[in-house]
C-alpha cells in the first residue's frame, strides 16, 4: 500500500499519528494528534486528542467565524473512542464514557474535556456547514 497521503486507504493507531509537536507522543502526557494531515484529508477536519485522568484534553476553545481559530464557524463532532472525559460545554458538564458521541452544533459555545481515566482517547471532526471545507489557521500555523 502507498503512503497515507496517497493511497487509497490506509489504517493506523492513533498512538502513531504525530502530535503538534511533530512527533509521536510516548509520555502520556495529553497529546493533541493530526489526524486530517496525517492522511492529508481535504473535505473535512479531524483530530485526535489522548490523556490520563485529570488532563484536559479538548482545550477550551469555541468554533465562531471571528474566533482566533479561523475555523469559520464549525460544528464538532466528538467521540469517545477509549477511557472517559466529562465534557464542559456553555457551562454544563457532560458525562462521556467510551462510546460517547458529544456534538456541538452552536459554534458559539465554549467546550473542553477533561479525562477522568487513564488512556483516555477521543477523535474530533468538525466542519461549516454548507461551505467547502477549508484548513483552519490554526492547523496552518502549526509546525
Amino acid at each position: 500500500m502507498s503512503g497515507s497521503t496517497t493511497a487509497p486507504f490506509s489504517a493506523v493507531s492513533l498512538a502513531d499519528v504525530l502530535t503538534d509537536s511533530g512527533l509521536p507522543d510516548g509520555s502520556g502526557a495529553a497529546a493533541f494528534h493530526l489526524v486530517r494531515r496525517h492522511f492529508d484529508i481535504q473535505a473535512f477536519g479531524v483530530n485526535g486528542a489522548t490523556g490520563n485522568a485529570g488532563e484536559l484534553v479538548i482545550t477550551e476553545h469555541d468554533e465562531r467565524a471571528d474566533s482566533d481559530y479561523g475555523t469559520e464557524g464549525h460544528e464538532e463532532l466528538f467521540a469517545v473512542m477509549s477511557g472517559h472525559a466529562v465534557f464542559t460545554i456553555d457551562g454544563q458538564e457532560v458525562d462521556a464514557p467510551a462510546g460517547t458521541l458529544v456534538f456541538v452544533r452552536d459554534p458559539a459555545l465554549l467546550r473542553s474535556a477533561v479525562a477522568t481515566v487513564d488512556g483516555t482517547a477521543i477523535l474530533a471532526v468538525g466542519a461549516r456547514p454548507g461551505a467547502p471545507y477549508a484548513v483552519s489557521r490554526w492547523e496552518q500555523s502549526i509546525v
